[in-house]
Protein backbone atom coordinates (compact mmCIF):
# COMPACT_ATOMS: atom_id res chain seq x y z
CA UNK A 1 0.00 0.00 0.00
CA UNK A 2 1.03 3.61 -0.42
CA UNK A 3 1.37 4.09 3.32
CA UNK A 4 3.94 1.38 3.40
CA UNK A 5 5.84 2.42 0.36
CA UNK A 6 6.04 6.15 1.32
CA UNK A 7 4.08 9.32 0.57
CA UNK A 8 2.46 9.67 -2.81
CA UNK A 9 4.44 11.80 -5.25
CA UNK A 10 3.30 15.40 -5.66
CA UNK A 11 2.45 16.17 -9.23
CA UNK A 12 2.73 19.88 -10.17
CA UNK A 13 0.95 20.91 -13.34
CA UNK A 14 2.18 24.23 -14.81
CA UNK A 15 -0.03 26.03 -17.30
CA UNK A 16 1.55 28.60 -19.58
CA UNK A 17 -0.33 31.87 -19.83
CA UNK A 18 -1.19 32.63 -23.47
CA UNK A 19 -2.50 35.53 -25.55
CA UNK A 20 -5.75 35.49 -27.41
CA UNK A 21 -3.79 35.56 -30.62
CA UNK A 22 -0.89 37.32 -32.29
CA UNK A 23 -1.96 40.86 -33.31
CA UNK A 24 1.23 41.97 -35.06
CA UNK A 25 1.77 45.69 -35.91
CA UNK A 26 -1.52 46.42 -37.66
CA UNK A 27 -2.66 48.74 -34.88
CA UNK A 28 0.47 50.84 -35.37
CA UNK A 29 -0.35 51.38 -39.03
CA UNK A 30 -3.92 52.38 -38.19
CA UNK A 31 -2.73 54.80 -35.52
CA UNK A 32 -0.18 56.36 -37.88
CA UNK A 33 -2.91 56.85 -40.50
CA UNK A 34 -5.11 58.53 -37.90
CA UNK A 35 -2.33 60.92 -36.81
CA UNK A 36 -1.53 61.77 -40.43
CA UNK A 37 -5.18 62.50 -41.19
CA UNK A 38 -5.45 64.75 -38.14
CA UNK A 39 -2.30 66.64 -39.14
CA UNK A 40 -3.67 67.14 -42.66
CA UNK A 41 -6.97 68.37 -41.21
CA UNK A 42 -5.29 70.97 -39.00
CA UNK A 43 -3.07 72.09 -41.89
CA UNK A 44 -6.15 72.69 -44.04
CA UNK A 45 -7.84 74.62 -41.23
CA UNK A 46 -4.71 76.76 -40.77
CA UNK A 47 -4.46 77.50 -44.48
CA UNK A 48 -8.12 78.49 -44.70
CA UNK A 49 -7.51 81.14 -42.05
CA UNK A 50 -4.16 82.34 -43.45
CA UNK A 51 -3.55 85.37 -45.63
CA UNK A 52 -3.64 85.17 -49.42
CA UNK A 53 0.13 85.63 -49.54
CA UNK A 54 0.73 82.64 -47.23
CA UNK A 55 -1.64 80.47 -49.25
CA UNK A 56 0.12 81.36 -52.49
CA UNK A 57 3.55 80.71 -50.94
CA UNK A 58 2.47 77.24 -49.79
CA UNK A 59 0.98 76.55 -53.21
CA UNK A 60 4.18 77.69 -54.91
CA UNK A 61 6.23 75.32 -52.74
CA UNK A 62 4.17 72.27 -53.69
CA UNK A 63 4.34 73.27 -57.36
CA UNK A 64 8.09 73.81 -57.17
CA UNK A 65 9.56 72.11 -54.07
CA UNK A 66 13.15 72.31 -55.38
CA UNK A 67 12.99 76.10 -55.71
CA UNK A 68 14.10 76.11 -59.33
CA UNK A 69 11.14 78.25 -60.30
CA UNK A 70 12.81 81.26 -58.69
CA UNK A 71 15.54 81.02 -61.31
CA UNK A 72 13.16 81.45 -64.21
CA UNK A 73 10.05 83.00 -62.77
CA UNK A 74 7.09 82.10 -60.64
CA UNK A 75 4.78 79.15 -60.65
CA UNK A 76 2.08 81.55 -59.45
CA UNK A 77 1.88 83.76 -62.52
CA UNK A 78 -1.71 83.61 -63.66
CA UNK A 79 -2.39 80.05 -64.70
CA UNK A 80 0.33 78.59 -62.48
CA UNK A 81 2.76 77.94 -65.31
CA UNK A 82 6.41 78.77 -64.76
CA UNK A 83 7.39 81.74 -66.86
CA UNK A 84 10.75 83.37 -67.51
CA UNK A 85 10.05 86.99 -68.31
CA UNK A 86 12.50 87.89 -71.04
CA UNK A 87 11.95 89.59 -74.37
CA UNK A 88 10.27 86.49 -75.77
CA UNK A 89 7.76 85.92 -72.99
CA UNK A 90 6.28 89.28 -72.01
CA UNK A 91 3.27 88.53 -74.17
CA UNK A 92 2.72 85.39 -72.09
CA UNK A 93 2.96 87.41 -68.88
CA UNK A 94 0.48 89.90 -70.34
CA UNK A 95 -1.98 87.05 -71.01
CA UNK A 96 -1.53 85.72 -67.46
CA UNK A 97 -2.23 89.13 -65.93
CA UNK A 98 -5.31 89.56 -68.08
CA UNK A 99 -6.60 86.18 -66.94
CA UNK A 100 -5.98 87.08 -63.30
CA UNK A 101 -7.78 90.39 -63.75
CA UNK A 102 -10.82 88.59 -65.16
CA UNK A 103 -11.18 86.80 -61.83
CA UNK A 104 -11.62 90.09 -59.98
CA UNK A 105 -15.19 90.96 -58.89
CA UNK A 106 -14.94 94.47 -60.42
CA UNK A 107 -13.61 93.27 -63.78
CA UNK A 108 -16.36 94.91 -65.83
CA UNK A 109 -15.46 98.32 -64.42
CA UNK A 110 -11.72 97.71 -64.80
CA UNK A 111 -11.40 96.15 -68.23
CA UNK A 112 -11.44 99.40 -70.20
CA UNK A 113 -9.27 101.28 -67.70
CA UNK A 114 -6.22 98.99 -67.66
CA UNK A 115 -3.80 99.05 -70.59
CA UNK A 116 -1.03 96.49 -71.05
CA UNK A 117 1.59 97.01 -73.76
CA UNK A 118 5.04 95.57 -74.48
CA UNK A 119 7.53 98.42 -74.93
CA UNK A 120 11.28 98.91 -75.11
CA UNK A 121 11.49 98.89 -71.29
CA UNK A 122 9.34 95.83 -70.73
CA UNK A 123 5.67 95.18 -70.03
CA UNK A 124 3.87 98.41 -69.17
CA UNK A 125 0.66 98.09 -67.13
CA UNK A 126 -1.23 101.40 -66.91
CA UNK A 127 -4.11 102.23 -64.58
CA UNK A 128 -6.06 104.85 -66.51
CA UNK A 129 -8.26 107.20 -64.52
CA UNK A 130 -11.84 108.20 -65.21
CA UNK A 131 -13.35 111.62 -64.55
CA UNK A 132 -14.75 110.29 -61.27
CA UNK A 133 -11.35 108.99 -60.13
CA UNK A 134 -11.47 105.19 -60.39
CA UNK A 135 -8.09 104.34 -58.87
CA UNK A 136 -7.29 107.57 -56.99
CA UNK A 137 -9.86 110.04 -55.72
CA UNK A 138 -9.72 113.69 -56.76
CA UNK A 139 -6.54 115.21 -55.36
CA UNK A 140 -5.95 112.07 -53.25
CA UNK A 141 -2.56 110.44 -52.91
CA UNK A 142 -3.81 107.12 -51.49
CA UNK A 143 -5.44 104.61 -53.87
CA UNK A 144 -9.17 103.95 -53.74
CA UNK A 145 -10.59 100.56 -52.76
CA UNK A 146 -10.59 99.47 -56.40
CA UNK A 147 -7.09 100.84 -56.91
CA UNK A 148 -5.86 98.85 -53.92
CA UNK A 149 -7.50 95.67 -55.18
CA UNK A 150 -5.83 95.94 -58.58
CA UNK A 151 -2.40 96.88 -57.20
CA UNK A 152 -2.51 93.97 -54.73
CA UNK A 153 -3.37 91.57 -57.55
CA UNK A 154 -0.40 92.86 -59.56
CA UNK A 155 1.87 92.53 -56.53
CA UNK A 156 0.85 88.89 -56.07
CA UNK A 157 1.47 88.10 -59.72
CA UNK A 158 4.77 89.98 -60.10
CA UNK A 159 6.34 89.40 -56.68
CA UNK A 160 7.89 86.02 -57.51
CA UNK A 161 9.38 87.12 -60.83
CA UNK A 162 13.11 87.84 -61.06
CA UNK A 163 12.43 91.05 -62.98
CA UNK A 164 12.79 94.54 -61.56
CA UNK A 165 9.80 96.88 -61.40
CA UNK A 166 9.46 100.59 -62.19
CA UNK A 167 6.45 102.62 -61.04
CA UNK A 168 5.42 105.95 -62.61
CA UNK A 169 2.84 108.59 -61.80
CA UNK A 170 1.30 110.94 -64.38
CA UNK A 171 -1.26 113.75 -64.29
CA UNK A 172 -3.21 115.55 -66.98
CA UNK A 173 -2.36 119.12 -67.98
CA UNK A 174 -5.00 120.76 -65.82
CA UNK A 175 -3.27 122.73 -63.08
CA UNK A 176 -3.44 121.39 -59.58
CA UNK A 177 -2.49 123.11 -56.38
CA UNK A 178 -3.16 122.25 -52.80
CA UNK A 179 -1.91 124.22 -49.84
CA UNK A 180 1.58 125.63 -50.23
CA UNK A 181 3.51 124.69 -53.35
CA UNK A 182 2.11 121.20 -53.80
CA UNK A 183 1.30 120.66 -57.48
CA UNK A 184 1.24 118.14 -60.33
CA UNK A 185 4.86 117.12 -59.86
CA UNK A 186 4.37 116.25 -56.21
CA UNK A 187 1.01 114.58 -56.82
CA UNK A 188 2.31 112.30 -59.59
CA UNK A 189 5.37 111.26 -57.58
CA UNK A 190 3.39 110.68 -54.38
CA UNK A 191 0.82 108.48 -56.10
CA UNK A 192 3.57 106.35 -57.63
CA UNK A 193 5.24 106.04 -54.24
CA UNK A 194 1.94 105.12 -52.55
CA UNK A 195 1.52 102.35 -55.15
CA UNK A 196 5.05 101.15 -54.39
CA UNK A 197 4.41 100.95 -50.65
CA UNK A 198 1.19 98.99 -51.09
CA UNK A 199 2.69 96.56 -53.59
CA UNK A 200 5.75 95.92 -51.43
CA UNK A 201 3.50 95.21 -48.44
CA UNK A 202 1.36 92.73 -50.37
CA UNK A 203 3.63 90.75 -52.68
CA UNK A 204 6.63 92.47 -54.26
CA UNK A 205 10.05 91.49 -52.97
CA UNK A 206 12.06 94.04 -51.04
CA UNK A 207 14.29 95.79 -53.53
CA UNK A 208 12.30 94.63 -56.56
CA UNK A 209 11.17 98.20 -57.26
CA UNK A 210 14.23 100.02 -58.56
CA UNK A 211 12.69 103.37 -59.54
CA UNK A 212 9.70 105.52 -58.64
CA UNK A 213 9.05 108.30 -61.14
CA UNK A 214 6.77 111.31 -61.18
CA UNK A 215 6.25 112.97 -64.56
CA UNK A 216 3.40 115.40 -63.83
CA UNK A 217 1.93 116.33 -67.28
CA UNK A 218 5.18 115.91 -69.26
CA UNK A 219 4.31 112.56 -70.79
CA UNK A 220 0.66 112.85 -71.70
CA UNK A 221 -0.98 109.72 -73.03
CA UNK A 222 -3.24 111.80 -75.28
CA UNK A 223 -1.14 114.74 -76.39
CA UNK A 224 -3.94 116.17 -78.51
CA UNK A 225 -6.31 116.17 -75.51
CA UNK A 226 -4.16 117.18 -72.53
CA UNK A 227 -7.14 117.47 -70.16
CA UNK A 228 -8.45 113.95 -70.80
CA UNK A 229 -8.83 111.93 -67.62
CA UNK A 230 -6.84 108.97 -69.00
CA UNK A 231 -3.72 111.13 -68.92
CA UNK A 232 -3.97 110.70 -65.14
CA UNK A 233 -2.48 107.29 -64.56
CA UNK A 234 -0.09 105.13 -62.57
CA UNK A 235 2.14 102.84 -64.63
CA UNK A 236 3.79 99.62 -63.43
CA UNK A 237 6.63 98.49 -65.72
CA UNK A 238 8.05 94.96 -65.59
CA UNK A 239 11.59 95.39 -66.90
CA UNK A 240 13.42 92.91 -69.09
CA UNK A 241 15.98 90.73 -67.39
CA UNK A 242 19.50 92.06 -67.59
CA UNK A 243 20.93 91.39 -71.03
CA UNK A 244 17.48 90.70 -72.48
CA UNK A 245 16.57 94.17 -73.74
CA UNK A 246 13.89 94.10 -76.39
CA UNK A 247 14.62 95.00 -79.96
CA UNK A 248 11.40 96.99 -79.99
CA UNK A 249 11.91 100.70 -79.81
CA UNK A 250 10.18 102.75 -77.16
CA UNK A 251 7.79 105.14 -78.96
CA UNK A 252 8.59 108.78 -78.38
CA UNK A 253 6.75 110.17 -75.39
CA UNK A 254 3.77 112.31 -76.42
CA UNK A 255 4.27 115.94 -75.69
CA UNK A 256 2.24 117.67 -73.03
CA UNK A 257 0.47 120.93 -73.37
CA UNK A 258 2.76 122.65 -70.89
CA UNK A 259 -0.07 124.01 -68.78
CA UNK A 260 1.17 122.71 -65.46
CA UNK A 261 2.97 125.95 -64.63
CA UNK A 262 0.03 128.29 -65.06
CA UNK A 263 -1.47 129.94 -62.00
CA UNK A 264 -4.00 127.38 -60.75
CA UNK A 265 -7.39 127.89 -59.27
CA UNK A 266 -8.39 125.97 -56.16
CA UNK A 267 -7.86 122.21 -56.12
CA UNK A 268 -9.10 120.56 -59.33
CA UNK A 269 -10.02 116.99 -60.16
CA UNK A 270 -6.75 115.05 -60.55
Amino acid sequence: MADKDGPAPVIVIKKKGGHGGHHGGAWKVAYADFVTAMMAFFMVMWLMNSSQKVQESVGAYFRDPTGKGKETGSGMAGSGESISVDKNSLDKLKDNLEQAMKQMPQFEKLKDQVSMTVTGEGLRVELLETEQGLFFGSGNVQPSEMGEELLVMLAHQLGELPNNILIEGHTDARPFQAEGHYGNWELSADRANAARKLMEETGLRQGQVTQVRGFADRRLRLGDNPSDASNRRVSVIVQYLEGQASQKQEPPAPQGGGHGESKPPAKTGH
